[in-house]
């Protein structure tokens, strides 16, 4: 599997590849170089740290669409038991850009929901990138539907670019798909929890994202349009890289930003690196997030949980007369 070093990423992976290399010519030699390798190693971590104590909001970006990060398979993987995927929208067909199905969480049954990008070409093909067709919006509703019918809580995972654009989506509904999921969301009768774990993009991520608490992880992004097209529309070059900054710094896209603007609830820390750093660990911080979230929400009745959905996203915003 190919996975690209991010550029701000290089000097850590050259130090990697000098440690790896001396390691490697002393299990050949059967030398003890332990004294040789302290050094890097710990210069490593002081430089990894340094690194990610001061991303810019372009380098998040790219860290967010980094193929190395956890998927939403992976957090089912480490954070659930007993996933069964339901498929199809019962309408025109399956859409494998968004997954889901029953599984158990802390032994609670829970409806897992969440768009699933590919690490590789062949993969990412398959699952179109990450990016729904209308079915894979109406899959998810209908999985949220059998959800409410049995009282149980939905968890969304948000990971996509946007929505897919093609002409086959638009002459499908791709417009009413996302629009009836942010109405049925919003009525939705047991607790929902969205957390953005790498890029949520436009009305693609917010089919998934009307919730009762909204969560990021640290090194993730969440925004209405992507740097690139922002950056196109508003000073016709969305390639340079002064220009995609430029458009990362102003649309506010990053956790800390959001949480000022108490879009979102709560930011997931990241292990030193990234979550593409340690799966392990990223997935653990997530769960005990989502557990705890899930035991605030299942003390509200059903009509209550529902006003105060309506009332978060209500209060989103500032008027300026």
């Amino acid at each position: 599997m190919a996975t690209a070093t991010l550029d701000f990423e290089r000097p850590l992976a050259e130090l990697e590849k000098q440690i790896d290399e001396l390691k490697r010519l002393a299990g050949d030699q059967q030398l003890n170089v332990t004294e040789e390798i302290a050094p890097l190693e710990k210069k490593l971590t002081e430089l990894r740290e340094e690194i990610y104590k001061n991303l810019t909001p372009l380098q998040r970006v790219q860290v967010a669409r980094s193929n190395k990060r956890p998927l939403t398979e992976d957090y089912i993987r480490l954070c659930f038991t007993d996933f069964v995927e339901l498929h199809g929208d019962r309408n025109f067909r399956e859409d494998a850009a968004i997954i889901g199905g029953w599984a158990r969480l802390d032994d609670e049954t829970v409806m897992i929901i969440g768009h699933q990008r590919g690490r590789d070409t062949k993969e990412n093909l398959r699952r179109n990138f990450g990016m729904p067709h209308p079915e894979g919006y109406r899959k998810a509703l209908r999985l949220m539907k059998l959800a409410e019918k049995f009282h149980v809580p939905v968890l969304t995972f948000i990971d996509t670019p946007g929505a897919w654009a093609g002409l086959g989506a638009e002459e499908r509904g791709q417009s009413e798909a996302i629009a009836r999921n942010l109405f049925e969301m919003s009525r939705l009768e047991v607790p929902i929890i969205a957390t953005v774990i790498g890029e949520g993009g436009s009305g693609g991520a917010l089919a998934l994202g009307v919730a009762d608490r909204v969560m990021m992880l640290e090194n993730s992004v969440y925004s209405v349009i992507t740097v690139e097209g922002c950056a196109a529309i508003l000073w016709k070059d969305g390639k340079s890289p002064e220009m995609r900054e430029r458009a990362a710094t102003a649309l506010k896209i990053t956790a800390p930003d959001l949480y000022e603007l108490r879009v979102i609830d709560e930011i997931i820390p990241e292990p030193l690196g990234g979550a593409h750093a340690d799966h392990e660990t990223t997935a653990k911080s997530v769960q005990d997030a989502l557990c705890r979230h899930l035991d605030e929400l299942r003390r509200f009745k059903p009509d209550k949980l529902v006003r105060r959905r309506r009332e978060k996203f209500q209060r989103l915003g500032q008027f300026v007369e």
